[in-house]
């Protein structure tokens, strides 16, 4: 972890449950909870009381879970504080931002596959991004999901696009959840959006497929609209132009790629 962020609590991942625990609780600290609307959920998100709960385990950057209260809600929440990431070499700091932004250009195609997402200042470590934590089955992910049966390519496909449209270097399997509200849910998107293309992903089981004619509708009036403003802050001109070419390349396409390098657009791990 950077220096300058105290440690909390660590959270564990229980092998006979499945569900994270507290090292000194041993009951589960995430809370079941009913869907919430977008709008309600970044009211949350913005202006809720927040409770650091713990660093949530086998992440790379600090991560946080953190309970939220406001006006009579009550939810959870992912805090990625800007003084807990490691410097990477191929991207520039603030990793925080690219949570947000992805959320920000799935919401603008209107997919919902990204839980609402913001940037916070006023938390315990600083500025960073706050996501609403979904709560979720941990023991399915993509590759357990997908070699079941098809219940949820549909989905799986949306976020194959997704992720070409935000250049995703990070797709791994754990990063799509089975919601507890039965939805797959997209998550872990710091490292993404860079001008270069660095897709990796474990999704490439739909690869020389068409693309559905509404996907690649929505792929089109994405282009054609102003993007979301939040766009301007939270990534460069010369991102917010490569974003827009690869749209624009996969709408035009039609089919889902193929990886023609030998296997070094897989991230690592896979799960």
């Amino acid at each position: 972890m950077a220096t300058g962020v105290p440690v909390a609590t660590e959270l564990s991942m229980s092998e006979e449950t499945g569900t994270h625990e507290s090292d000194t609780n041993s009951e589960s600290p995430f809370l079941d909870r009913s869907p919430i609307e977008t709008a309600r959920a970044l009211t949350l998100l913005a202006h809720g009381e927040a409770d650091l709960v713990g660093r949530m385990p086998y992440s790379s950057n600090a991560t946080f879970l953190v309970d939220l209260h406001h006006d009579g809600l009550r939810a959870q929440a992912i805090y990625k504080p800007a003084a807990g990431e490691r410097p990477l070499w191929d991207f520039p700091d603030g990793l925080y931002q690219r949570e947000v932004a992805a959320f920000e250009v799935d919401d603008a195609l209107g997919w919902g596959l990204v839980p609402p997402t913001i940037v916070r200042e006023d938390l315990v470590h600083g500025i960073g991004s706050l996501q609403l934590f979904m709560p979720n089955d941990h023991e399915e992910h993509y590759f357990s999901l997908h070699e079941t049966d098809d219940t949820y390519d549909d989905s799986f496909r949306r976020i194959c696009v997704l992720d070409l449209v935000i250049n995703n270097t990070d797709r791994k399997s754990g990063h799509c959840l089975l919601g507890a509200d039965g939805r797959i849910w997209a998550i872990d998107h710091g490292v993404a959006l860079h001008h270069e293309f660095k897709l990796r992903t474990v999704i490439w089981d739909f690869a020389g497929e068409w693309i559905d004619d509404e996907i690649c509708d929505d792929l089109w009036r994405f282009v054609a609209d102003d993007l979301p403003a939040s766009l301007s802050e939270l990534l460069s001109s010369l991102e917010r132009d490569a974003m827009r070419t690869r749209t624009r390349a996969v709408a035009t396409a039609r089919r889902f790629p193929e990886d023609d390098t030998g296997g070094r657009r897989w991230p690592w791990p896979l799960v």
